[in-house]
């Protein structure tokens, strides 16, 4: 997906700034060529403010989208994610594990939830950063109630894992 969008915006750093905005969002571009998250649709000025262009920016971003069968096949079936609950868990009583590990391993997800399922601790929600929209992506483990500290070791012991937060 990635290849095919900096083919289409490499050369124009304000369209590329658009189209990863629309895609971090889960924004979706219209056959009409309205934005929407979801079924609400997204001004071309709000949007705009958001990633700091100019609102034709946007119109051409959306232009160039929609002439494009595959792009438009990409972005008119994206669908926002839902609530990432990471800031609300402490509220509800949940428990966060954030990884950070390097780029290029396989398995961390697996891994990290079979220690979590060893400990009896049902997981709520995970969420895997993309590599592409974040210089540091992380790994976030919604957990049905805190964990305990003490698996931090056994969390950095997975191939690949750089850091663990526990909270």
């Amino acid at each position: 997906m990635w290849d095919r969008i900096k083919h289409n915006f490499d050369k124009f750093p304000a369209r590329m700034a658009v189209a990863r905005k629309i895609v971090e969002l889960g924004l979706r571009v219209g056959d009409k060529g309205k934005i929407y998250c979801g079924d609400v649709e997204i001004s071309d000025v709000a949007l705009a403010r958001s990633v700091n262009v100019d609102r034709r920016a946007i119109k051409s971003t959306v232009d160039v989208i929609l002439a494009d069968p595959q792009l438009s096949g990409i972005f008119q079936n994206i669908f926002p994610a839902g609530t990432l609950l990471k800031n609300i868990a402490k509220n509800l009583g949940f428990g966060v594990v954030e990884i950070e590990a390097e780029a290029g391993n396989s398995g961390i997800l697996a891994r990290s939830t079979e220690l979590i399922s060893r400990e009896g601790i049902s997981i709520r929600q995970a969420h895997a950063g993309d590599p592409e929209l974040e210089e540091n992506p992380r790994l976030t483990i919604i957990t049905e109630k805190p964990i305990q500290g003490e698996l931090i070791n056994e969390f950095l012991n997975i191939p690949g894992v750089k850091r663990v937060s526990i909270y």
